[in-house]
């Protein structure tokens, strides 16, 4: 044994390159599975991350195009979400624990010589509660100011870096178009959205303002409507108390479609569990390719030390050696 360890030695140090090379083979087909399989569990930590940035039990319902003539419209046309059926929802779903009304736009927005285009979201106080979205500083604004359309906005991190940069932004003043808006908080950061975007590049403000100044719409009418359940178990339950209560108020049959959509973080968990299953394919293939081609140049090295070594083994034979020896 302590010849054979010996020999071995000697020929790994004869042949520095060839060594070096059958090395390298093995530690690329390695690193290969090692990197993929950190960055696959990376990837998807992350979305995980965002998608449940938006609540376990967040229920998020879309007005659905209108049909004319049997053609579907563009999306939106005949909205019939109102913040009355919020408040209907609210008030006679058990399973669900609160609801916010919500326009949503795009607007330029200045403060004091620094603008920056950034999503405007008009709603009530239930969003941060609905959204599990807390006030990292400040605070939001009265329940009296969504009566009034008070100019007051809380930022997201984003657009309060955007706005003010390092500088403190509670107390000073936003414009949106001829208006000014009094800053009164400051949102936790949610970091990027599960299908993209910055969620933190965002400004709220009272809807009842929102539909005044920033983006005219028929009075009560809400771009969507954010629902919570009262816990996670109780989704697929508040899902089918949502579609009983709007179909009875906007008094469309169980045999026609509705016009509105629900959507559920179980629909978004769905959707990500595709994608993983999609990226683990992918990623797999990878790790496989790495370990062929590091592998296809082990082997051809290790031929290539036997086969020069064809004299040799003859020789050993010759003198009587067993196979095991020879091996």
């Amino acid at each position: 044994m302590f010849n054979a360890i010996r020999i071995a030695l000697r020929a790994i140090q004869k042949n520095g390159l060839r060594s070096a090379l059958t090395v390298l083979g093995i530690c690329i087909g390695v690193t290969a599975v090692v990197v993929v399989t950190a960055l696959g569990t990376g990837v998807r930590e992350n979305v995980s991350k965002q998608v449940e940035s938006f609540g376990s039990n967040f229920i998020i319902i879309f007005p659905q195009q209108a049909n004319v003539s049997g053609a579907r419209g563009q999306a939106g046309t005949g909205a019939r979400l109102t913040e009355e059926d919020g408040r209907a929802l609210k008030r006679e779903a058990v399973s669900i624990a609160d609801a916010a009304p919500a326009l949503r736009g795009r607007s330029q927005v200045v403060a004091e010589g620094r603008n920056t285009s950034t999503s405007v979201i008009g709603t009530t106080l239930s969003f941060f509660t609905v959204r599990s979205w807390p006030i990292a500083r400040g605070t939001a604004w009265e329940p009296g100011d969504e009566a009034t359309k008070a100019k007051v906005v809380v930022l997201g991190t984003t657009a309060k870096k955007n706005l003010f940069g390092d500088e403190e932004a509670i107390g000073r003043t936003v414009r949106i178009g001829r208006h000014a808006y009094r800053v009164t908080g400051i949102l936790e950061s949610k970091g990027e959205a599960p299908f993209g975007g910055d969620q933190d590049d965002i400004l709220i403000m009272p809807i009842g303002s929102m539909r005044a100044r920033v983006m005219r719409t028929p009075p009560g009418q809400a771009g969507v409507l954010m629902v919570s359940a009262t816990s996670a178990e109780t989704t697929d339950r508040a899902v089918s108390q949502i579609n009983s209560i709007l179909r009875q108020r906007h008094r469309i049959p169980d045999d026609r479609e509705p016009d509105f959509t629900v959507r559920t973080q179980k629909q978004f968990q769905q959707m990500q569990s595709a994608i993983y299953g999609l990226l683990t394919v992918l990623l797999v293939g990878i790790a496989a390719i790495s370990l062929v081609v590091g592998g296809i140049g082990v082997m051809n090295i290790m031929l290539v030390s036997v086969t020069e070594r064809t004299r040799e083994i003859g020789i050993r034979m010759a003198i009587g050696a067993r196979e095991g020896d020879i091996q």
